[in-house]
């Protein structure tokens, strides 16, 4: 019996973006990305294993070697608009933040489970990792453009900042896919009576 459940949500990739290795956030938007095991080829955050950073310092030591489970970046269309308007934009371009793919239809998209897949028609399949914490690094790239607006990125994607993920099987996502949402199916985890959240 299959231990991931299919859900009702499939999303339409509405943009594509390739992050070039270098010292700029910033994405180059595309209309394709060919999905290798260790990521997209070329890009910043390509690789079957990567550096730990200070995400996992409770853990390694920086610079530690770990498995990259950093390869992409998946945020919502839905919560880029609600980001933009907290920071008083009308828009927010996501070559700003760094984006893999953007995708439109699926709710409170940047808390959907640990380990859920995101399938495309091609077959192509995203493995989440978890929810991507906002960093500064995205609103330098914002003030640099829309001067006076940098410093509001971070407290306005607290909660919508997308999900991390990696490759589990390869393959192409083009503009306008469809990706289908799988996740685990177990209960969430109780601990000493409570829901353990955090």
């Amino acid at each position: 019996m299959p231990f991931l459940r299919e859900t009702e949500f499939a999303a339409e990739a509405v943009w594509l973006g390739h992050v070039s290795v270098g010292t700029s956030l910033r994405a180059k938007a595309v209309d394709t990305l060919d999905l290798g095991f260790d990521g997209v080829k070329g890009e910043r955050h390509e690789g079957l294993n990567r550096a730990s950073c200070v995400r996992v310092s409770n853990l390694y030591p920086k610079g530690t070697e770990i498995r990259n489970v950093r390869q992409l970046s998946v945020l919502s269309e839905e919560e880029l608009q609600q980001i933009a308007q907290d920071m008083g934009l009308d828009q927010l371009d996501p070559s700003y933040l760094g984006v893999s793919i953007v995708l439109r239809g699926i709710p409170d998209f940047s808390h959907i489970p640990p380990s859920s897949r995101l399938q495309a028609t091609s077959g192509a399949t995203i493995t989440v990792d978890m929810e991507n914490a906002p960093c500064v690094l995205p609103g330098r790239e914002i003030e640099t453009d829309q001067p006076g607006h940098g410093a509001a990125f971070k407290p306005a994607a607290v909660g919508r900042r997308g999900v991390t993920g990696w490759v589990e099987r390869p393959g192409r996502i083009q503009l306008g896919d469809r990706l289908k949402l799988f996740v685990p199916d177990q209960p969430a985890w109780v601990c000493e009576n409570r829901l353990v959240s955090d």
